[in-house]
C-alpha cells in the first residue's frame, strides 16, 4: 500500500473514532439535561400537588361551613316544632321524623369530618410535599456531582484509548516500514548474488573486488534493516497488544457506565422519592377512607331508621301525639222536646207494620250492599297491593352512574341521564298515577258502601231490638203489610167534580180548570203511597212495576176512584211509582214547556249553582200559576224521596235521570243524546235547589208537600165544590209479578257482575303495564 493511501486510511479511522466519541459526548450532555428536566418535573408536580390540595383544603373548609350552615337552618326551623317538643319530651318520633333528624345530624358529622380533613391537607399533606420538593432538589444536585466525575472518567478512558491507538498505529506503520526496507534489502542481495554468479575470467580482478564489497554492505544494510524489522515489529505487537487491551477495558467501561452506573445515577436522583410521596398520599387516602368511614357509619344508621319506616307505628303514634283531634266525641244524646219523656222507637199500632217493612227493606238491602262492598273491597285491596309493587320496586340503585371510564363522552353521557329522563320510569309513572286513581275512585267508593252500611246497620240493629225476633220477616217483598182494620171515624168527604176533560194524554192546566182539583187525584194519592210505604224502597222509580197493576191502577183513576186508598193498599210500589210517571209522560203539554227548552237547557253554562237556581227560578215564574203548585208539590216529594237515598239507591240524579225524559222530553229537532244530559243536569238541580226556584206559600198560595202523611190526608181545594166523594170499595187485585222482579233483580246483578269483570279487567291491566 502507498504512503498516501495508508495515510488516508488512518485518517478515516481516526475521524470515525473522533465521530464516536462526539456522540458520546452528546449523549453525556443529553443525559445531564434529562435528569434536571426530570428533576425540574418532580418539583413542579409536587408543586401542583400542594395547590391541588391547598384548594381542595379551601373546598373542604368552605363545604364544611356550607354544611353547617344547612343543617343550623333546618335545625332553628325544626326547633320550633311540635315535633322536636315531642322529642326533647320522651324522645320518640315518627319514622320520617326520625330519618329527617338523622339526616340532619348526618350533615352536622360530614361538616365536622370535612373540616378535619382540611386541616389535615393544609397541615399534614402539603408539609410533606414540601419536604419532598425539597429532597429531590438535593438529591438531584448530589447526583448531578457524582454524574460529572463519571463523564470525566468515562472521557479519560476515551482519551486514553485514542493514544494508545495511536501509538499502535505509528509503530505499526514503521514496522511495515521497516518491512519494506528488509525486502528492498533482500532483493538487492539476490540481484548482487546474481551477478557474482558469472564466469570469473569473464571478469577482471578488480571488478571482482569491487562486486564482494558490494555484496558485503548489501549484507551489513541488510542485517541492520533486519534488526529494525524486528524492533519495529516488536514495538508494533506491544502497541497492538496495549491497544486491544485497553480496547477491551474502553468498552467495559462504557458498558458499565450505560448499564449500570447510570441506572445507579437515577436510582441516586430517585432516592426516597417514590416511598416519601407513597407516604404522603397514604395519608390522603387514610383521611379519605376515614372520612368515609365516619360517612358510611352514620349512613348505616339512616339506614337503620330508614329500615324501620312503617306506618301502622307511625299512625299510632301520630293518633297518640294528638289525642284531643283524634279522640272519638261523646254519643249524641236523644233531646226531648216540650216534655216527651219516649226515647226509643215506637213500635205499636199503627206504625208496627210500616217498622216491619222498614226492617224488611233494611235487611235485604243490607245483604246486597254487603256483597257489593266486599266485591269493591277487594278490588281496592288488589288494587292497593299493585300500587304497593310499584312504589316498592327497587329502582333506586344508581351504580350505573357512578361506573367512572376513561372516555370522557361516555361520563358524561351517563351522567346527563337523569333519572326521571328514561322512557320506562316515565311509562311506570303514567301507570302508576292511572292506578291510584282507580284506587282512589274504588277506595271513595268502598268507604261510601261501608259509611252507607253502617247507618243502615245501626237502624236495622235498633229496629231489630224494637219489633223483636219473633216479627222477623224471611223475605223481602215490595208490597206493605196489610194494615189492621182502623177505627171508623167520620172523615171530611172529598168532593167529586163532574169534569170532561181527559186526565191521561190531556192538559195539566186545563184539567185542574175543569176538575178543581189543584193537585191531581193521581199525583196527589201516588205521593202520599211513596210517602207512607215507599220512602225507603230500593230503586224506586228506576224498577218497573207491573203492567197489569199499572193498568189497573190507571183505570181505576180514569174512572174518578182512588184505588191507593188505605183500606185498599196492597198495591206495588213499583207500580204505584210507576204509574205516576206514566201520568206525567202522557200529558198532551210537559210540565216544562217546549217553548222554554232551550232557555232552560242555556242555564247549564252557568256554573254556580245559586245563580244557575236563580235564572230556573226566573224561567218558571212565567208558567201558569197551577202548573207551577203542581211542580212545587212534585218537586218537593222528590226532594224529600231523595234524602232517602242511602236505603233506596235513588239520589237526586238518579231521579233525574228516571223524571228528565218525563219531565222535560228532548225536542225532536235537538240532538237527543247531548241534550239528555244537560236535561238530567237541569232537573238535579231544581230537585236540590226546590225551596230556592219555587215560591213559597206566602207567594204562590197553594198545597204544600207534607213530610209526615197519616193515612187520610188530602189536599183541600178551593175550587172544589161542596159535595160527597163517592168511596169505591173495589176488590180489584193486581197480577202477582214475582217472576217479574225476579228478572229485574237478576238484570241489576247481572250488571254488577258486568261492572265488577270490568275493574278486575281494569286491575290486571294496570298490573300488566307495571310488570
Amino acid at each position: 500500500m502507498s504512503t498516501p493511501s495508508r495515510f488516508k486510511k488512518d485518517k478515516e479511522i481516526i475521524a470515525e473514532y473522533e465521530s464516536q466519541v462526539k456522540e458520546i459526548r452528546a449523549q453525556l450532555v443529553e443525559q445531564q439535561k434529562c435528569l434536571e428536566q426530570q428533576t425540574e418535573m418532580r418539583v413542579q408536580l409536587l408543586q401542583d400537588l400542594q395547590d391541588f390540595f391547598r384548594k381542595k383544603s379551601e373546598i373542604e373548609m368552605e363545604y364544611s361551613r356550607n354544611l353547617e350552615k344547612l343543617a343550623e337552618r333546618f335545625m332553628a326551623k325544626t326547633r320550633s316544632t311540635k315535633d322536636h317538643q315531642q322529642y326533647k319530651k320522651d324522645q320518640n318520633l315518627l319514622s320520617p321524623v326520625n330519618c329527617w333528624y338523622l339526616l340532619l345530624n348526618q350533615v352536622r358529622r360530614e361538616s365536622k369530618d370535612h373540616a378535619t380533613l382540611s386541616e389535615i391537607y393544609l397541615n399534614n399533606v402539603i408539609m410533606r410535599f414540601m419536604q419532598i420538593s425539597e429532597d429531590s432538589t438535593r438529591m438531584f444536585k448530589k447526583s448531578k456531582e457524582i454524574s460529572f466525575q463519571l463523564h470525566e472518567d468515562l472521557m479519560k478512558v476515551l482519551n486514553e484509548l485514542y493514544t494508545v491507538m495511536k501509538t499502535y498505529h505509528m509503530y505499526h506503520a514503521e514496522s511495515i516500514s521497516a518491512e519494506s526496507k528488509l525486502k528492498e534489502a533482500e532483493k538487492q542481495e539476490e540481484k548482487q548474488i546474481g551477478r557474482s554468479g558469472d564466469p570469473v575470467f569473464h571478469i577482471r580482478l578488480e571488478e571482482r573486488h569491487q562486486r564482494r564489497s558490494s555484496v558485503k554492505k548489501i549484507e551489513k544494510m541488510k542485517e541492520k534493516r533486519q534488526a529494525k524489522y524486528s524492533e519495529n515489529k516488536l514495538k508494533s505487537i506491544k502497541a497492538r497488544n496495549e491497544y486491544l487491551l485497553t480496547l477491551e477495558a474502553t468498552n467495559a467501561s462504557v458498558f458499565k457506565y450505560y448499564i449500570h452506573d447510570l441506572s445507579d445515577l437515577i436510582d441516586c436522583c430517585d432516592l426516597g422519592y417514590h416511598a416519601s410521596l407513597n407516604r404522603a398520599l397514604r395519608t390522603y387516602l387514610s383521611a379519605e377512607y376515614n372520612l368515609e368511614t365516619s360517612r358510611h357509619e352514620g349512613l348505616d344508621i339512616i339506614e337503620n331508621a330508614v329500615d324501620s319506616l312503617e306506618p301502622r307505628s307511625d299512625k299510632q303514634r301520630f293518633m297518640e301525639m294528638y289525642p284531643t283531634a283524634f279522640c272519638p266525641p261523646m254519643k249524641f244524646e236523644f233531646q226531648s222536646h216540650m216534655g216527651d219523656e219516649v226515647c226509643q222507637v215506637t213500635a205499636q199500632q199503627p206504625v208496627q207494620a210500616e217498622l216491619m217493612l222498614r226492617y224488611q227493606q233494611l235487611q235485604s238491602r243490607l245483604a246486597t250492599l254487603k256483597i257489593e262492598n266486599e266485591e269493591v273491597k277487594k278490588t281496592t285491596e288488589a288494587t292497593l297491593q299493585t300500587i304497593q309493587d310499584m312504589v316498592t320496586i327497587e329502582d333506586y340503585d344508581v351504580s350505573e352512574c357512578f361506573q367512572h371510564s376513561r372516555s370522557t363522552e361516555s361520563v358524561k353521557s351517563t351522567v346527563s341521564e337523569t333519572y326521571l329522563s328514561k322512557p320506562s320510569i316515565a311509562k311506570r309513572r303514567a301507570n302508576q298515577q292511572e292506578t291510584e286513581q282507580f284506587y282512589f275512585m274504588k277506595f271513595r267508593e268502598y268507604l261510601e258502601g261501608s259509611n252507607l252500611i253502617t247507618k243502615l246497620q245501626a237502624k236495622h240493629d235498633l229496629l231489630q231490638r224494637t219489633l223483636g225476633e219473633g216479627h222477623r220477616a224471611e223475605y223481602m217483598t215490595t208490597r206493605p203489610p196489610n194494615l189492621p182494620p182502623k177505627p171508623q171515624k167520620h172523615r171530611k168527604p172529598r168532593p167529586r167534580s163532574q169534569y170532561s176533560t181527559k186526565l191521561f194524554n190531556g192538559d195539566l192546566e186545563s184539567f185542574i180548570k175543569d176538575s178543581g182539583q189543584v193537585i191531581p187525584l193521581i199525583v196527589e194519592s201516588c205521593i202520599r203511597f211513596i210517602n207512607l210505604y215507599g220512602l225507603q224502597h230500593q230503586g224506586i222509580f228506576r224498577v218497573s212495576g207491573s203492567q197489569v197493576e199499572v193498568n189497573d191502577i190507571k183505570n181505576s183513576f180514569e174512572r174518578g176512584e182512588n184505588p191507593l186508598a188505605d183500606d185498599q193498599s196492597n198495591h206495588d210500589i213499583n207500580s204505584v211509582a210507576g204509574v205516576l210517571k206514566l201520568y206525567f209522560r202522557g200529558l198532551e203539554n210537559p210540565v216544562f214547556p217546549k217553548e222554554r227548552f232551550n232557555d232552560l237547557i242555556s242555564c247549564i253554562r252557568i256554573d254556580n249553582l245559586y245563580e244557575r237556581a236563580l235564572h230556573i227560578r226566573k224561567l218558571l215564574l212565567t208558567l201558569p200559576r197551577s202548573v207551577l203548585i203542581v211542580m212545587r208539590y212534585l218537586f218537593a216529594f222528590l226532594n224529600h224521596l231523595s234524602q232517602y237515598s242511602d236505603e233506596n239507591m235513588m239520589d237526586p240524579y238518579n231521579l233525574a235521570i228516571c223524571f228528565g225524559p218525563t219531565l222535560m222530553p228532548v225536542p225532536d229537532i235537538q240532538d237527543q243524546v247531548s241534550c239528555q244530559a244537560h236535561v238530567n243536569e237541569i232537573i238535579k238541580t231544581i230537585i236540590i235547589h226546590h225551596e230556592a226556584i219555587f215560591p213559597d206559600v206566602k207567594e204562590l198560595d197553594g198545597p204544600v208537600y207534607e213530610k209526615c202523611m197519616a193515612g187520610d190526608d188530602y189536599c183541600d181545594s178551593p175550587y172544589s165544590e161542596h159535595g160527597t166523594l163517592e168511596e169505591v170499595d173495589q176488590d180489584a187485585s193486581t197480577e202477582p209479578h214475582t217472576s217479574e222482579d225476579e228478572d229485574v233483580w237478576r238484570k241489576e246483578e247481572e250488571k254488577t257482575e258486568q261492572k265488577k269483570g270490568e275493574e278486575k279487567s281494569y286491575s290486571r291491566k294496570g298490573t300488566f303495564f307495571f310488570f
